[in-house]
């Protein structure tokens, strides 16, 4: 049938004499299509605009605006892959709204957030670093960027109400620090293994000596905020001075006197020298040389 169709001869000779004009239309027809392909493809993944096309979006993007991820589009967190932008994108000229499971929503913004703050996250998990509160929980306890940074549209603080979800036993005890939130103590970027240095402590406590007898100590060796934030008698004879009985007069004012070490050894100054002997000693008896209180 097609070849005793008058119009085969026509099509073979109209192909034969216009050969070259049929390449170059066919190579501009490749060349704007891929041209158009690009625009779209930097379109669909670098234009946020593409967003607005399918979402009511203005809070979002208001938000977003004034956001410390303002430097950075849309499809920076919220990725989709090519088949997923060409499926919902015709879902939605088909059957309109939201016609589609999607997950470039609410789901994979989370999964990029290592992209950019892989640094953050790390450093610690090997060394005590930049953010050992990361690095233990992120990759120690694989726990997602979500869990802790609840957020809404683009405000990605941290919510210190998720702390207690597991950390339920973790509360705040005594010396006026039950109002505290945990990030006012726990901060995420200190080396310490506990995430709280002593100066961090100090920035509260600005009163208290800096030098002197166990200023090598950290404030947690001895008060314990979730639990006995105040050291006892006991404490201080159970976790490191346990030959002190043995030591001087300690034991007669222990045992016979019924003196705490608190009531001599004053809080951050612990040591006695003549001045301090002055207003403590004579409580009880004469006054002696503190020196021979050893012997």
């Amino acid at each position: 049938m097609a070849k005793n169709s008058p119009r085969a001869p026509f099509c073979i000779r109209f192909i034969e004499e216009n050969q070259k004009a049929i390449v170059i239309l066919l190579l501009l027809i490749s060349i704007m299509g891929g041209v158009v392909g690009l625009r779209y493809y930097k379109h669909t993944r670098e234009d946020p605009e593409f967003c607005v096309s399918c979402h009511m979006m203005k809070e979002a993007f208001k938000s977003w605006q004034m956001s410390k991820h303002r430097d950075f589009t849309c499809q920076t967190c919220h990725t989709m892959n090519i088949l997923e932008q060409n499926r919902m994108l015709i879902a939605y000229v088909i059957k309109g709204g939201n016609s589609i499971k999607q997950k470039h929503g609410r789901v994979s913004p989370w999964d990029a957030c290592k992209g950019c703050h892989l640094a953050d996250v790390e450093q610690g998990s090997v060394t005590l670093s930049n953010s050992y509160g990361h690095a233990k929980h992120v990759f120690m306890q694989k726990i997602s960027c979500s869990k802790c940074h609840t957020g809404s549209l683009h405000n990605f603080l941290p919510d210190e109400k998720t702390c207690s979800e597991c950390h339920a036993d973790k509360l705040i005890h005594g010396m006026g620090m039950e109002g505290l939130s945990c990030l006012k103590c726990h901060s995420y970027g200190e080396r310490a293994p506990k995430m709280v240095s002593k100066e961090r402590c100090m920035r509260c406590h600005k009163d208290l000596p800096t030098k002197g007898t166990m200023s090598s100590l950290n404030c947690f060796d001895c008060h314990h905020p979730h639990g006995k934030i105040k050291p006892s008698n006991q404490d201080c004879l159970k976790n490191c001075h346990g030959n002190e009985t043995n030591v001087g007069q300690h034991n007669l004012h222990m045992t016979k006197a019924k003196l705490n070490c608190q009531d001599c050894h004053k809080a951050h100054i612990w040591s006695i020298g003549k001045k301090e002997a002055q207003h403590l000693c004579n409580r009880c008896h004469r006054l002696k040389d503190p020196a021979t209180f050893i012997y």
